[in-house]
Order: C-alpha cells, then sequence, then structure tokens
C-alpha cells in the first residue's frame, strides 16, 4: 500500500459513519446486510429480536469457534472479522513504521474516535476519555477524586472487586470511610433498592458507587434513581457500567450521574483491551489523572490519556465496532439478547433441582443470568458443563451468590443454547437418580 492510499484509508476508516462508502464495514457486509435490514423494516425491535434470519446475517460476521459454545461473554466478548482485520491492518502499518505511523498517522485517529463514542454515549466529546478498560477508567476516578479522611464512599459488597479494592486501599492511604451494603438478588423492587443506599448515607457521604448491571448475575439497579436520591444528599455518583454499555439501549446522561467508566470489550465487541471513561465536564479539572501529566489541574479530558506509547491498533479498531454497533442498531441488540437470556433461563426453570438467581422481567435484567444446580457447587457444574458438552460458562462463588453466570451475546444461535438447557437437563436429572 503506497503511503498515500495509507493515509487515505486511516482517515476515511477514523472519520466515516459505518455504511460510508469507504468504512471496512461496508465492504465487508453492505451486500448482505442491507437485504437483511428491508426484510425486517417493518417490524419493531421485539420483532427482529425473534427474526433468526436476520440474526443469522449478524453470526456470520463473528469467527467464533465451532469447538465450544462461549456462553460467557460477560467476561470479554469476542470481535467482529471486520473489527479483527482493523486491528491486523493498524498493526502491519505500524510495525512498517513505528514512531512514524502510530505517532503521526494512527493518533490523528484519535479525536474522530473521540467523536464517535461521544455520539453512542450520547455526551459531548471533550467528556470522554479513551483508556484500556473499566478498571483503569473508575481507578482513575476513585484515586482521583479529592477525597481526604473520614469522608465516606457508600457501596455495595455485589460490587466489582477491583473497585472494591481501589476504595479500600484509598481507605488505608488517606483515611476514608468505605461503606458496603449487601443485596440478596434478585430483586424486583427498585425503592427497595434506592432506600438501601440512601439508609447507608450519612452527611459524610461524599460519594455513592452503583454498578449499572452487577456483574455476577445481571441484575440492572436503578441508577437514575439513586443518583436523584445521592445528589439530594449531597453526594456525587460514580457508575460502573461495564456491562451495561453497547448492550443497554441508553444514553450516560439518562443516568443522571457524575462519572462513568466502562470496557468496550464487552457488549460492544471493541478490540479486547479497549475502554472508555466519562466525566461531568465541570468535574474534570478537580480529578487527579492515574498517570503524570503536565497540568494535573486541567478541565481537559485528554489529561486521563497521558499513558505514553500504546496499542493504537486496539484504539484504533474501537471505530469499526462502533460501526458494527450501530448498524444493529441499540434497541434492537438489547431485545435480542434479552430474548436470548429469557428463550433458556424459561426452559431450565421448570427442571427439577434447577434454580434461577436473576430477574426474567426487562426492567431488571437483560443478557447475564445466573443458574444453579441443587447439589452442586458453582465450579463442579461449569466444569461438568465443559467437560461433557464443551460450553463455556463461569462459576461464581462469592458473598450471597453460588451459581454459574450464563452470558450469550448477539452471535450465540437459538442451537446452542438448545444444547445448553438439554446439558443442564441431564446434569439435573443425574443428580436425582
Amino acid at each position: 500500500m503506497a503511503l498515500n492510499d495509507r493515509r487515505s484509508f486511516l482517515k476515511m476508516a477514523a472519520l466515516a459513519g459505518a455504511f460510508s462508502t469507504n468504512t471496512l464495514f461496508r465492504q465487508a457486509h453492505a451486500a448482505e446486510w442491507e437485504p437483511a435490514y428491508r426484510a425486517v423494516s417493518g417490524l419493531d425491535a421485539g420483532q427482529v429480536a425473534q427474526n433468526e434470519d436476520f440474526w443469522g446475517v449478524i453470526q456470520r460476521g463473528y469467527s467464533v469457534s465451532t469447538q465450544i459454545i462461549n456462553l460467557n461473554n460477560g467476561g470479554v466478548s469476542p470481535s467482529p472479522i471486520v473489527v479483527q482485520q482493523a486491528v491486523e491492518r493498524y498493526n502491519q502499518l505500524s510495525n512498517e513504521g513505528p514512531s512514524y505511523y502510530m505517532w503521526q498517522i494512527l493518533d490523528q485517529g484519535r479525536e474522530p474516535l473521540r467523536q464517535k463514542l461521544a455520539h453512542l454515549a450520547g455526551t459531548p466529546a471533550d467528556e470522554i476519555a479513551i483508556n484500556r478498560n473499566a478498571t483503569e477508567a473508575l481507578n482513575t476516578i476513585i484515586f482521583g477524586l479529592p477525597l481526604k479522611a473520614g469522608d465516606e464512599v457508600v457501596g455495595s459488597k455485589q460490587d466489582y472487586p477491583n473497585m472494591m479494592s481501589a476504595y479500600r486501599q484509598r481507605a488505608e492511604r488517606d483515611g476514608i470511610v468505605y461503606k458496603q451494603i449487601s443485596f440478596d438478588f434478585p430483586i424486583e423492587d427498585n425503592d427497595a433498592i434506592v432506600k438501601a443506599y440512601e439508609q447507608a448515607m450519612t452527611p459524610r457521604t461524599k460519594l455513592v458507587h452503583v454498578t449499572h448491571m452487577v456483574n455476577w448475575v445481571g441484575q440492572l439497579m436503578p441508577v437514575q434513581q439513586i443518583a436523584d436520591m445521592a445528589h439530594a444528599r449531597g453526594a456525587e455518583v460514580i457508575v460502573d457500567g461495564a456491562h451495561s454499555f453497547g448492550l443497554i439501549d441508553f444514553k450516560i446522561p439518562d443516568l443522571h450521574c457524575d462519572y462513568f467508566g466502562t470496557s468496550l470489550h464487552k457488549f460492544l465487541s471493541a478490540p479486547i483491551g479497549s475502554g472508555m471513561m466519562w466525566v461531568k465536564a465541570d468535574k474534570i479539572e478537580k480529578i487527579w489523572p492515574l498517570t503524570c501529566a503536565g497540568n494535573p489541574h486541567s478541565s481537559d479530558i485528554r489529561k486521563f490519556e497521558v499513558l505514553g506509547t500504546r496499542s493504537f491498533p486496539i484504539e484504533q479498531g474501537i471505530g469499526e465496532a462502533i460501526n458494527f454497533h450501530e448498524a444493529i442498531g441499540s434497541s434492537r441488540k438489547q431485545e435480542r439478547i434479552f430474548y436470548l437470556k429469557n428463550y433458556w433461563a424459561t426452559r431450565v426453570r421448570t427442571i427439577p433441582g434447577v434454580k434461577l438467581h436473576t430477574s426474567l422481567d426487562p426492567k431488571f435484567s437483560c443478557a447475564i443470568c445466573g443458574v444453579s444446580i441443587d447439589g452442586m457447587t458453582p465450579n463442579a457444574l461449569m466444569t461438568t458443563l465443559f467437560d461433557r458438552y464443551k460450553i463455556h460458562t463461569v462459576g461464581i462463588d462469592y458473598e450471597n451468590i453460588h451459581c454459574i453466570r450464563v452470558t450469550p451475546h448477539v452471535y450465540t444461535t437459538i442451537a446452542d443454547l438448545d444444547k445448553f438447557t438439554s446439558a443442564i437437563g441431564e446434569i439435573a436429572a443425574s443428580k436425582k437418580s
């Protein structure tokens, strides 16, 4: 590829929309996807969710293994083929002359990418920072907030462990008070959830930490109600959106929070090792960067991106993941994955000895669902599913949650879920005999 051609490719890939003429996405998928769109044009998202012909087209965009059934997309999701190809092309280019192509060519794609992420998030671009995962995003905020000894943070025992560890480090280092409430999920009463946070707060509470979709069992938390309550009591709100962004059809301002962090390699299916942080504009200046910055008190969101040499191919591959996501449509994607979750969950819940740990109501759940079998530990069930049936899940044995976590994605087929439900039935029956 000639130098001018490379520049042209990179510029077009960074700036174009999903179906614009020169995106890799259009080159790979337009011919097949556009007829599929026309076939469902008169259907709402709920109807499209059950249209297997439409989703068959989407499924062919992935290169997932035929040797295993992956139902642990809550950990990390595979990227579509076109996203993998983009990363490979950017990586090849980088290695032809790293210091030139990375810093003078690929780095110029960061601002267009910020614009695309901001559009997806529904926020101004100058409130979006690009990083590597939700842990980095949320830890930047947790360690960067000017909290002092005696200031209180209220979180939950069902939050993600890396965030809990960050608050405990601040408690040890700075003397803040980290308070945790505990929930017995599933809960189908938002007022009860809000009340639990409220009762844990005092006049010294400066921050409330909420996990939008609880990673263990997929409970959807009423973030907007919690944020409104916390703000009325003088506290700020930080949201862990690792499992909700790219899955739930929402915009970050809908949550009424002050800070938000997410991993893009989960339901957005961006390259593995990509993430995003959002900080409300008037909060940026007071947050210290996690790494060095020339002016740590700047109100420029880019002060959080001073990482030195980073993976430009991964970063720029995010753009094609957004193209793929937006071509499906946020509401269609949410409805489809919720449909897949309920498809298997409604079939196993009537099996003797099987218990669900997640609501089937769309107000309280979407993709992730926990399931257990009487007389089996989570690890034993996880191991049996893989060893006998080559079905990959993850065992959860934490606090008051004891189940396997099952998480389909848009590439998951009904045949995959039929195999899973059959396996659960066989394993449960074997425990009874």
